[in-house]
């Protein structure tokens, strides 16, 4: 059997918080229904079918990239370093790995391919695709605890109008992506 892993991220775009990348291997005698992009899931749809692909994969594995660290290398680089965390935490070693978007992380020793819109494609991108997701909003709620203050349950950290009021009358926390505008011309 071939063993193939899916992966994505969640998170490139809000103005806070850590960006999460998923790797996952599904178990081709065990399919799960429902797989598709987690963007096109309702909540209750996204946490059924997280819910199955925690049962029934062969393996799952998440990691993230801080806010400091995509300050510092960028959104696209941290999004990629997130993605090689998550694949070096399977036990695993996948035969094939499905990256969804244009860019791979700097793996050497696997077979590596960047897919576009590759969560509508491929089951195991669909797959990483939902642990990425619900994983990182599980942590948006983790932040909403720690600032309160900014809502963070409500928007997840991405640039609402709401969101941005809230920094403005509050300032910058320590979760905000500092070279992110507006975030970062708060700061001037």
């Amino acid at each position: 059997m071939i063993m193939v892993c899916g992966v994505d991220e969640a998170g490139r775009g809000p103005l806070a918080g850590s960006v999460f990348a998923a790797a996952v291997i599904l178990d081709p005698s065990r399919p799960i229904l429902g797989l598709k992009d987690s963007k096109k899931l309702s909540p209750k749809q996204l946490s059924s079918v997280y819910l199955d692909i925690m049962k029934c994969a062969l393996e799952v594995s998440f990691a993230t990239a801080t806010p400091q660290e995509i300050d510092q290398i960028n959104i696209l680089q941290a999004s990629l370093l997130a993605m090689k965390r998550a694949i070096y935490q399977l036990s695993n070693i996948p035969d094939r790995i499905l990256i969804d978007g244009q860019h791979c992380p700097d793996i050497q020793s696997m077979e590596i391919k960047a897919v576009v819109k590759g969560d509508a494609k491929h089951q195991e991108i669909s797959a990483a695709s939902i642990i990425a997701k619900v994983e990182r909003d599980k942590y948006m709620l983790e932040l909403d605890h720690q600032f309160p203050e900014y809502n963070f349950k409500q928007h997840k950290g991405y640039p609402t109008k709401e969101h941005i009021r809230l920094i403005r009358q509050f300032g910058v926390s320590p979760v905000h992506r500092k070279t992110f505008r507006p975030v970062s011309e708060l700061l001037i």
